[in-house]
């Protein structure tokens, strides 16, 4: 029998994959470290993580699907799926019956009997997740490979390479005279900003944003860094726009923000230029990051992305497979 091998170590993901043929079986390697021969496609999954729900509806599963988080936003169909959680008894997944348990390596370390349970009554259970843009495609290539389809995850990688070549082409129109130096909140309570690879700073840099917080170091491999009040306000001067995911890590809004003591002397507060941009769009691995760069590049240059021009961006991607749901998002 010929073998495919498929390696996932850490942050690397390598890929050694060509088309299958019947009788081929993989190799897997998932960031558990547990190896996997997959001889066959997973035909009853249960999804815990949202982004992985969400990239399997891309993908285009839907009845092969059969349970999500509590966390999903899109698409709809995700909305109507019976709901799980790694907080629950085990027993509520193994009767079930999935083929297919999806994980990312949080869950692997904090809840390790919760795995080890579903690992016993003979469940394959895969750690996977992208830590920066670098893993996105590796990351959807993957999924691809799990489910039987590789060539839709082609798809997708073609469709959102177009898109952000097309936002990239809008931002690269702004002087660099007049590109905004942003400051990226990731949680206000410890002041956290991310890294420089960070997927939610990809985002902003396609739309044009200047980071201000380069210097930002990432805590414990993740791509969320320590940055502190004291720092923030050293920039106070510099900080054009302020922007900040809300979502369940960080439970903001703009008054509280700007009502932060101290920060009535940081520039962007001054001006009135505090934004608030949806967890979803920035720090999720999907298509939809396409959508949370042109909403980040409202806020900054909103003469150049208007809704009109998110629209125009769907019709492009969609030519490559963008799914129907996300062509009536707003930008």
């Amino acid at each position: 029998m010929k073998k495919i091998i498929i390696v996932t170590m850490g942050c690397l993901w390598i890929l050694c994959l060509g088309h299958a043929s019947a009788g081929q079986s993989r190799i897997f390697t998932d960031l558990s470290g547990e190896q996997f021969e997959i001889t066959k496609p997973f035909k009853r999954i249960i999804s815990l993580y949202a982004a992985h729900s969400e990239n399997l509806f891309d993908l285009g599963l839907d009845k092969e699907i059969i349970g999500v988080t509590p966390y999903e936003v899109y698409p709809p169909r995700a909305l109507k799926k019976p709901v799980f959680s790694y907080k629950d008894d085990p027993e509520k997944i193994i009767s079930a019956r999935p083929d297919l348990v999806l994980i990312r390596p949080m869950i692997a370390k904090k809840y390790a009997e919760f795995v080890r349970n579903l690992k016993d009554a003979g469940i394959s259970v895969i750690s996977i997740q992208p830590v920066g843009i670098d893993d996105l495609y590796e990351y959807w290539r993957t999924l691809g490979v799990l489910i039987g389809r590789e060539e839709k995850a082609e798809d997708m990688i073609q469709s959102f390479q177009k898109g952000i070549r097309n936002i990239r082409i809008l931002a690269h129109t702004i002087p660099n005279t007049k590109r905004k130096r942003v400051y990226f909140e990731a949680t206000h309570r410890k002041m956290r900003t991310f890294t420089p690879t960070s997927m939610q700073l990809f985002v902003l840099t396609m739309a044009g944003g200047i980071n201000v917080s380069n210097d930002a170091e990432a805590l414990q491999r993740s791509n969320i860094a320590a940055y502190g009040k004291h720092r923030v306000l050293s920039l106070a001067d510099e900080i054009d726009v302020y922007l900040a995911q809300k979502g369940k890590m960080n439970r903001i809004s703009a008054e509280l923000i700007k009502n932060e003591p101290g920060f009535e002397h940081v520039k962007a507060v001054r001006e009135d230029q505090v934004f608030i941009i949806e967890e979803h769009l920035v720090s999720r691995p999907t298509l939809r990051l396409a959508q949370g760069a042109v909403r980040i590049g409202g806020f900054l240059y909103p003469e150049i992305f208007t809704p009109e021009i998110w629209q125009g961006i769907v019709r492009i991607m969609s030519a490559s497979g963008l799914p129907q749901y996300c062509q009536h998002s707003e930008g």
